[in-house]
This record gives C-alpha cells, sequence and structure tokens, in this order.
C-alpha cells in the first residue's frame, strides 16, 4: 500500500504542476509576469491560510525557523518570478524541463554545505547541465517573438532558487507542519510583493488571464500537498514521478500549442529529465 500512496502522490503532484505551468504559460502572454505573480502568491494565502491559522503557532517556531522560512519564501518568490517571465519568452518543452532541474540544484546547494550526497551524482548533475545548454539553442521562430535561449537563462536561474527554496524548506521539515511550511513564506510573498506592487499600480488583470492565473494558483498549493502526501510514504518514488510533470507539460504543449523543438533540444531536454530522474532517485 506504501508504494502506492507515493506513486498516486507523484502523480498528482506531476499533473498539478503541469497543469500549473501551461495555464501559466498562457496568462503571462496576456498580462506581466508581475501580475501573475502578485495574483499567485495572494491566491496561496487564501488557500493555506486556514490550514496554519487552524492548527496554531507551532511551538517549535523560532529566530532560526523563521530564518528558513524567510530564504525559503523569498527564493521561491524570486524564481516564480523568473520561471514566469521565462515562460513569457520561451517555450515550455524547453523552459519545464530547465525548471524540473530544482532538484539537481538543491542537491548541490546541500553539496556546498558539507552534506554528503550519492556515489555518482556528481556525473548525473553533469549530464543535467549539458542538457540546459543543448536545450538553450535555439534561435527566435520567426513571427512569434520567443527567444528559447533568454527563456532558458531565466529557466535556470529560477531552478537555482527553487532549488534554494527546496534546502530551505528540507531544513524545516522535521520541525515544522507541511501548512506553516506552506503558509508563511506566501504569506511573505504577498506582504513584500503583491501588496506594494498593487499600491503602485503595477498588477493588472483580465477576465481571461484571471482564469489561467486561478488555475496556476490553485495546482500549485495543490500539488505541493499531494507530493507532501506521497513523500510519507516514499521520498524516492514520489519525488522521481512528480519531477516528469516537465515532461507531461512539454507533451501537451506540443500537441495543443503546437510547440515544436529542434533536435539539438530533445536531446537536451531527454537529458535533462532522464538526469533529474536518476539524481533523485539516487537522493532518494
Amino acid at each position: 500500500m506504501c508504494g502506492v500512496i507515493a506513486i498516486l502522490g507523484g502523480l498528482g503532484a506531476a499533473v498539478m504542476w503541469a497543469t500549473s505551468t501551461l495555464s501559466t504559460s498562457r496568462s503571462t502572454k496576456l498580462v506581466s509576469p508581475v501580475s501573475v505573480l502578485a495574483s499567485v502568491m495572494t491566491i496561496g494565502v487564501v488557500i493555506t491560510a486556514p490550514f496554519a491559522i487552524g492548527g496554531g503557532v507551532p511551538d517549535a517556531l523560532g529566530g532560526k525557523e523563521l530564518a528558513w522560512l524567510a530564504t525559503s519564501g523569498l527564493a521561491n518568490l524570486v524564481g516564480l518570478l523568473l520561471a514566469y517571465s521565462s515562460l513569457r519568452v520561451g517555450k515550455v518543452g524547453v523552459v519545464a524541463p530547465i525548471t524540473s532541474a530544482q532538484g539537481a540544484a538543491a542537491a548541490i546547494i546541500a553539496m556546498l554545505a558539507g552534506e554528503r550526497i550519492a556515489a555518482g551524482s556528481g556525473v548525473i548533475l553533469a549530464v543535467i547541465a549539458v542538457g540546459v545548454a543543448l536545450a538553450s539553442f535555439s534561435r527566435a521562430a520567426e513571427g512569434t517573438g520567443e527567444h528559447d535561449g533568454r527563456g532558458a537563462m531565466l529557466a535556470g536561474a529560477s531552478a537555482i532558487l527553487f532549488g534554494l527554496g527546496l534546502y530551505a524548506s528540507g531544513r524545516l521539515a522535521g520541525d515544522l507542519p507541511v501548512a506553516w511550511i506552506l503558509f508563511v513564506p506566501r504569506l511573505l510573498g504577498m506582504v513584500v510583493f503583491a501588496a506594494p506592487m498593487v499600491l503602485l499600480g503595477r498588477v493588472h488583470m483580465t477576465g481571461r488571464a484571471l482564469r489561467f492565473v486561478l488555475v496556476s494558483g490553485v495546482c500549485e498549493v495543490v500539488g505541493l500537498a499531494m507530493f507532501t502526501l506521497g513523500a510519507r510514504e516514499g521520498i524516492a518514488v514520489t519525488a522521481v514521478i512528480s519531477s516528469q510533470f516537465a515532461a507531461l507539460a512539454a507533451l501537451v504543449a506540443y500537441f495543443a500549442f503546437g510547440e515544436r523543438l529542434r533536435r539539438i533540444q530533445i536531446a537536451g531536454v531527454a537529458a535533462i529529465l532522464v538526469g533529474v530522474a536518476v539524481l533523485t532517485g539516487l537522493q532518494g
């Protein structure tokens, strides 16, 4: 039964995150990434607040925990802004696989922090890096304004920040309830980013974009909750399956949006997907 829960949790997270990625790729074409991010942060607070507040303030919440929560929140905030910006200018089939390398980034950060990583991880990290480089090779598509090179760079930077956020969240996993690990970073994002952007008049929304934004905000939180549920029964299995949200998003984008990748990009994307799966399994 343990394996079934882990598989279902990972599969649910992959579907949610793929849906969020695809929705964001549409909303960022209609309104600015700033508007999308401010809205997603607000939606996240609305969803997570009842669970966090209802459970009460954790006894373990101290200065060190607040520092890690702030690190997680700021890394996630800036990472999302870069990811949304990358989806505005690049193809989902390129951006999503690079963003999914956040687990690899977390492994590198952990290694730099003095933690030992699984044998063979260094080689896999190199494979992922080569995959990112290959996926970045593309000219702007005529008449579309898409620039996969720029999108890939933004996605790569977001993966690094997401990796930092994952590492910070991992440091808190054994001390704080999941609801608080989700709630506080989103509350921070709303206070330091969403509210100021609204006051400055930088947030604009249309009816069509709002539908996509709502889907993105809900799916992001639900996906993380499903990942947590599955990881409690089997971290490695859940992580490997959930990381394949990139492949699912790229596949849907191919058929739904008519995205086409060059052969060298396909090779790079394949290297990233395989590398992320293998590395996640090794670390798990």
